[in-house]
């Protein structure tokens, strides 16, 4: 319960931020302007590194979700024989986890963590490698065949050669401050980095649907800026909102259902990797990323 308070007090923070917590946020710009200084100077000094292998990058400048895992998973459905390289937040192992080859799945969602088990049951014949270690990761790929390698939210790996996609948030935070005065991990002008800033509706659109819907859903969702899910609110008894990667209980889920009377749980895929082996009635948004030719050109020359 603590975690989810402080959870729903850094969305309003970053988001929509009340006098005092605006007023907060300027007595912290000190700390902030130390915390951009070190960035620069990170992305200034780091000299990128060749893999062998071409690396593309997904990637956004702010805290939270912007979309990567759908657009990744896109571009891996779209060009065969890629690999992704992710951390994997919110899993319980550490070091290098070979999640799914070939579109195997070697471990459970504990172990991979929701973001990587996401990839692994969405991309035909997955490839999905977590380690904190990137080069690591890369370099294991690498051994394994990948054609190329898909890092998500690799945006920040300086030392890493890489063409380097940005996507920018729907949801703006109020602030153009770095943390912790405000939602941005890099600065704003960072934007300027990037070899391409993809825009929706112009280098890819989004579609989506329920599955098994049923008449009395309630929403039960883990993931980043959970605002994104407004346009289903209405459609729902209520809604319960976790902090990012929360590893959900059977007990827990299924109290929810009985407390609202609910007919089934309506979550996102990224959730749902995490429920699935519960046995309980979910109701699954399932959200496409269809890539623009233009786009699809792009990467195509840079995989080649």
């Amino acid at each position: 319960m603590f975690k989810r308070k402080i959870y729903a007090f850094a969305q309003e923070y970053f988001y929509a931020p009340n006098l005092w917590q605006k007023c907060l946020a300027i007595a912290l710009l000190p700390l902030s302007v130390l915390y951009c200084a070190g960035v620069i100077l990170k992305a200034k000094f780091s000299k990128a590194l060749e893999f062998g292998v071409p690396i593309i990058s997904i990637g956004n400048l702010t805290l939270g979700g912007s979309g990567k895992t759908p657009l990744g998973i896109a571009i891996l459905n779209e060009f065969e024989g890629g690999f992704v390289v992710l951390r994997g937040y919110g899993r319980a192992s550490k070091g290098l986890i070979k999640v799914a080859v070939s579109g195997e799945i070697l471990v459970g969602v504990t172990a991979s963590g929701d973001e990587a088990m996401e990839y692994a049951k969405s991309v035909k014949n997955a490839n999905v490698i977590v380690s904190e270690n990137r080069d690591i990761a890369i370099k294991e790929a690498l051994n394994l065949g990948a054609k190329y390698v898909l890092l998500d939210d690799g945006f920040g790996k300086f030392h890493i050669k890489k063409f380097n996609v940005l996507i920018r948030p729907s949801s703006k935070p109020y602030f153009d401050f770095v943390l912790p005065s405000g939602a941005y991990r890099y600065p704003s002008k960072f934007y300027a980095k990037a070899d391409y800033v993809v825009k929706e509706g112009e280098d890819f659109t989004r579609e989506s649907e329920i599955l098994n819907p049923t008449p009395k859903m309630v929403l039960v969702t883990a993931i980043a800026n959970p605002q994104r899910l407004e346009p289903y609110f209405s459609l729902c008894i209520g809604r319960e909102i976790y902090p990012d990667h929360y590893g959900f209980s059977r007990d827990e889920l299924a109290s929810i259902l009985e407390r609202y009377a609910a007919t089934s749980l309506l979550v996102t895929r990224k959730d749902a990797v995490k429920m699935e082996e519960f046995g309980l009635p979910l109701s699954v948004i399932a959200l496409k990323t269809t890539l623009a030719d233009k786009f699809k050109r792009i990467i195509k020359e840079k995989i080649l």
